[in-house]
């Protein structure tokens, strides 16, 4: 994994210095080196921080290819790249590294923007061809690497985080449309809460020449309609399907010139994760697991016992509520984006204790909810909206067990029940709990913002804008009202928050890549075709996966319901250092920062907090980290 920025102007002038200057921003993300190539006319410039994972020696970039014509920078992992390199040597391509980047480049050269089709693993790359004078960047299917651009005085810059931008000119403010859409917790896939500043989106491509931009999706989740799913399989196929794709996609991520580790927790996704691994790798593997001083929240126990079947060597990392306290904001600044849970900044110290152990790679178990509908909110809209012919009473009986089962959640992952979005229902015939959750974020949320911000949106419907972004049509009609919701999820909160709040940002904070098997595309269009039953099996999330996984998982896990990754809230632990820290912080001048915050509203809500019950302060909990996070973002980020 890796930092890339480039730069293109029709008018010539792009700055080594400062294309230098903001890849040495990204350092971070890339300590091993820091290059830059800018093109004798001065039209385009690339530029590159690198993090050694394969070819230590001689993977050094930009790389050109053969006639020098075409320059490429790469962040992330291109799986499988021995079969595809040796298949281009066979067509007549010379490489000058062993690195697995360059197989990026020379695809290109022989099938232009189509080569992405050709590509596997988690990436984000640019090349500038001096051919046809356009820069060619893409961005891997489901957004595991980030990738921003813009256009600012007549030039445009990507980068794969905002903060780069600041170097090469370009002045940072929020972009106030999509900050008041995110305390809603979610935006459109392409914006930014940076005005002017636009995602890649997931799965999609970009040709520019410095002035005109056009993006086109290449790849889609593509669930089936309902009435086009096998159902006639026998499930074992289905199991036996999964295994095999599974195995593959772990095997493959095993590959790299440095030492791999897992992430582990309590759950089955990086519990199966690692016992795979260990069966495919040649020595034992580490694994590292995140523990608390609550026992709600910690899984330390479970994580040994799986450590100890797969004949690990375990690391168990000890997180107080004084650790997320101190470094609260630099995990902000990282992450470039506000948090639900102090869990992101847990995320952040879990990478820091391996980047210390000398670990450059880790593999993690990201994306298995997504695929296998893991989340409660999934379980919930099967129950209200796809069992048609479930008696009331047996309706309400489930949905108070899921609701008992998901008290941590409750208010993050799990709505209180009644809220309805009319421009959602319209849409999609249902409201997926999700959105309805995030709903009533956002209503407490703008309940302390100004009244001047709040009018200035009052017409805006966050949910109607999203809305307008999906292909409805062929992605949505017709779909398991599951499906559906997994595809909403699959478009907002995987890539904008689980793949970067808890993936590459956090990660790459400390120059550690994360590898996501359950993320390989193949696994991912296999189960997509796979009947909901093998997702949610009656009220059990993720059975094929359980099935699947069995033979390498403690009875513990195999048995044990989702439970969320989070932190336990600031709010109970009151005098503690996280909780003071965000009273402090939302009574002081940093409020001020964002200019869309009341004041006497923030307060009176701050002081009625001790007077909640349980289930009230950690709802009011997310409202504390959301808020706190945008007025320390801000400072950080000095806007």
């Amino acid at each position: 994994m890796c930092g890339i920025v480039a730069a293109v102007s029709r008018r010539g002038g792009v700055s080594a210095q400062a294309l230098d200057r903001s890849a040495r921003r990204l350092q971070h993300r890339g300590p091993d080196a820091q290059r830059v190539w800018v093109d004798p006319t001065g039209r385009a410039g690339l530029g590159h921080a690198r993090l050694s994972i394969i070819d230590l020696t001689t993977g050094d970039q930009p790389i050109a290819n053969e006639d020098k014509r075409l320059h490429i920078v790469a962040n992330g992992e291109f799986y499988d790249f021995e079969r595809i390199r040796s298949e281009l040597q066979q067509r007549g391509h010379t490489f000058s590294t062993r690195s697995d980047s360059e197989i990026a480049l020379h695809l290109y050269e022989d099938r232009g923007a189509q080569s992405v089709h050709a590509l596997r693993g988690e990436f984000a790359f640019a090349i500038w061809d001096q051919r046809d004078q356009v820069l060619f960047a893409a961005r891997d299917r489901f957004g595991i690497k980030p990738l921003y651009y813009t256009v600012y005085d007549g030039s445009f810059y990507l980068a794969s985080e905002v903060k780069a931008f600041v170097e090469l000119g370009v002045p940072l403010e929020w972009d106030r449309e999509t900050l008041y859409d995110i305390h809603f917790v979610t935006h459109a896939p392409d914006r930014s809460l940076f005005r002017g500043v636009y995602q890649v989106p997931p799965g999609s491509y970009l040709v520019t020449d410095g002035e005109n931009v056009r993006v086109s999706q290449y790849w889609d989740w593509d669930f089936p309609r309902g009435d086009d799913i096998d159902t006639s399989t026998d499930p074992r196929e289905h199991i036996e399907r999964f295994a095999h794709e599974f195995n593959e996609a772990v095997r493959l991520r095993l590959r790299a010139d440095v030492p791999v580790a897992c992430y582990l927790s309590g759950g089955i996704d990086s519990c199966t994760v690692l016992g795979v691994a260990s069966k495919l790798s040649p020595r034992p593997l580490r694994a590292y697991t995140l523990s608390f001083d609550h026992a709600d929240y910690d899984e330390g126990d479970i994580a040994e016992a799986q450590a100890e079947l797969s004949g690990a060597e375990f690391r168990r990392i000890d997180i107080r509520p004084e650790h997320t306290a101190d470094h609260f904001s630099d995990a902000l600044y990282h992450a470039e984006r506000p948090f639900a849970n102090a869990h992101v900044v847990a995320k952040y110290l879990l990478s820091r204790a391996v980047r210390d152990d000398g670990i450059k790679v880790v593999m993690t178990g990201e994306g298995s909810d997504e695929i296998l509908a893991g989340y409660p909110h999934f379980r919930r809209d099967a129950v209200l909206y796809g069992s048609k012919d479930m008696a009331p009473e047996t309706r309400q009986q489930l949905l108070a067990q899921l609701e008992q089962a998901n008290r941590v959640s409750s208010g993050i992952l799990m709505p209180q029940a009644g809220t309805q979005i009319e421009s959602v229902r319209r849409t999609m015939g249902f409201v997926p709990s999700q959105l309805e959750t995030w709903s009533q974020i956002g209503t407490g949320l703008l309940g302390v913002t100004s009244d001047e911000f709040r009018c200035a949106y009052a017409e805006r419907d966050t949910y109607r804008q999203l809305m307008n972004t999906l292909d409805v049509e062929r992605q949505l009609a017709g779909r398991d009202v599951v499906n559906q919701s997994l595809y909403v999820w699959a478009k907002t909160m995987l890539p904008n928050y689980i793949l970067s709040n808890l993936g590459d940002r956090m990660e790459m904070a400390h120059s550690v890549e994360g590898r996501l098997p359950f993320l390989d595309h193949h696994l991912v269009e296999a189960v997509a075709t796979m009947p909901v039953s093998m997702k949610i099996n009656g009220m059990t999330e993720k059975w094929v996966l359980r099935e699947a996984a069995r033979p390498v998982i403690t009875d513990t896990v195999y048995r044990r319901q989702k439970h969320p990754f989070m932190s336990p809230p600031a709010t109970v632990q009151q005098g503690g250092k996280l909780y003071t820290m965000l009273q402090d912080t939302l009574r002081s001048s940093v409020l001020d920062g964002p200019g869309i915050y009341d004041r006497a509203k923030v307060v009176r809500m701050l002081d009625a907090i001790p007077g909640m019950d349980v289930q009230a302060r950690n709802r009011a909990d997310s409202l504390l980290m959301w808020m706190g996070s945008i007025c320390l973002l801000h400072e950080r980020l000095e806007m």
